[in-house]
């Protein structure tokens, strides 16, 4: 069929306009596309088995003393977070692969962690303690020496056994988390749990009916929480610290620390 010369031209035309609407529409998306600006959002990691240091609610919630100072901290030097229940190992793997930009769980600073990883400065101060039963004529953590001795796997707790008895102790039973270690020692199948004061205290607390003391051994050195980051990462180290310091100067990390455990 044969195409009249009004017709083309009009078909030229609407083509041509078409393809200027076009070309307006995709350029004003690029545009802001391209100047548009997000603020980053750094993932925090914790191990929300700890109470109540980290806490997961039956809601899905996280919540404790940690994730208290966390949020203060991110809110005092302005600074975005969302939180990731990991657990305690995959916490490590996820800062080393950069799934997770901060980790906050309890984590005692030592020489050994700092040559992987940068920490803050320490936001709490912890000792280890020793729950036997209480008629046990354990005194010092010498006298657990043949005995079965619960600990919260990649801890303080198990670190502190192993340098008393040697890394192959048989006696050494490690749990997931600490409640299973309590929980074991109070059905008789472990004879000391060896564990942070903040979360043993918090637990044994809560049994009733059951006859129990806690011994704090000399030999103990003061450990110190820290919120860490992977090595290198000093962005964002430098406003964890900023944050830091600015919630102990007003008052607010001492707030938090007797909101969980009073004025001991």
């Amino acid at each position: 069929m044969k195409m009249g010369k009004n017709w083309l031209t009009s078909l030229v035309l609407t083509v041509g306009v078409g393809l200027l609407v076009s070309a307006c529409g995709s350029g004003g998306n690029q545009a802001a596309s391209g100047g548009g600006t997000s603020e980053k959002v750094y993932v925090v990691g914790t191990d929300a088995a700890y109470p109540p240091f980290q806490m997961l609610e039956a809601d899905g919630k996280i919540t404790g003393h940690d994730i208290d100072v966390m949020n203060a901290v991110a809110e005092a030097a302005g600074f975005k977070i969302e939180w990731k229940n990991t657990g305690w190992d995959p916490l490590f793997d996820g800062l080393d692969r950069g799934t997770v930009d901060i980790g906050i769980s309890s984590i005692t600073i030592t020489e050994k962690r700092k040559e992987k990883y940068d920490f803050s400065e320490p936001y709490f101060v912890a000792n280890q303690l020793i729950l036997v039963a209480e008629d046990s004529p354990v005194n010092t953590l010498a006298d657990l020496k043949g005995k079965k001795i619960g600990v919260q796997g990649a801890t303080t707790g198990g670190e502190v056994v192993k340098k008393a008895f040697g890394d192959t102790y048989e006696g050494l039973k490690e749990y997931d988390d600490m409640p299973s270690a309590v929980d074991d020692f109070f059905n008789g199948r472990v004879d000391a749990v060896v564990g942070d004061n903040g979360v043993i205290q918090y637990y044994v607390k809560k049994i009733e009916n059951k006859k129990f003391k806690l011994i704090k051994d000399d030999s103990f050195e003061v450990e110190n929480y820290g919120i860490m980051v992977k090595k290198g990462n000093s962005e964002i180290m430098g406003k964890i610290n900023e944050g830091l310091k600015k919630i102990k100067e007003n008052g607010k990390l001492e707030e938090i620390r007797k909101q969980y455990f009073g004025d001991e």
